[in-house]
């Protein structure tokens, strides 16, 4: 079986900050057939070069899309990306299904605990009541949602062992996905 390509979308508008962000990226960056496209530093003015990103989606078999969860969602450069790229008449539409079939993974960093997610906490609800915007974006656009999504919980207090854990449990299930098996739940 030949390997799979992976177009991993990352977005992290502080990225010299993100000490999660920045492991787990460099956990996987050399993995062959992974092409890394960092939305702050190739669009700081939000000006986004839509032909290139639709270009390198097309060129891939899986997209990733990681960065924090903020507010409840993806930074405001990967909504803007998605509201862009993933446009009327090439991503969905009337006989248009330029993503049909690619598999979608979101890996995402919290700065709270799992615990913070629950009922009765500060959040309110479990993470994965703040999943089905992200992944409907993909089943919208006729991907295959890869679930659960890849969740990195209290980025900012985990240990550096337990990061590091994470960033190894991160690059098997790229290395899984470029072999072509799919990881759903």
């Amino acid at each position: 079986m030949s390997r799979r390509s992976i177009n991993l979308i990352y977005s992290h508008p502080y990225p010299g900050r993100s000490r999660a962000g920045r492991v787990l990226l460099d956990g996987v960056r050399d993995l062959p057939g992974l092409r890394v496209r960092s939305l702050y530093a190739l669009y700081p003015d939000f000006d986004i070069d839509v032909a290139a990103e639709q270009q390198a989606l097309i060129e891939a078999d899986v997209v990733v899309w990681q960065g924090p969860f903020y507010w409840y969602g993806v930074p405001s450069l990967l909504s803007h990306w998605f509201e862009k790229v993933l446009a009327q008449g090439w991503a969905y539409g009337e006989g248009k299904a330029a993503l049909r079939g690619k598999d979608a993974l979101w890996v995402t960093t919290t700065g709270a605990p799992d615990t913070a997610y629950q009922a009765g906490a500060i959040h309110g609800h479990p993470f994965a009541a703040f999943v089905p915007a992200i992944s409907q974006t993909a089943r919208f656009c006729g991907m295959n949602w890869i679930d659960p999504p890849f969740v990195v919980h209290g980025a900012h207090r985990i240990s550096v062992g337990d990061l590091r854990q994470a960033a190894i449990r991160y690059r098997s299930r790229l290395e899984t996905l470029t072999q072509g098996d799919r990881l759903d739940g």
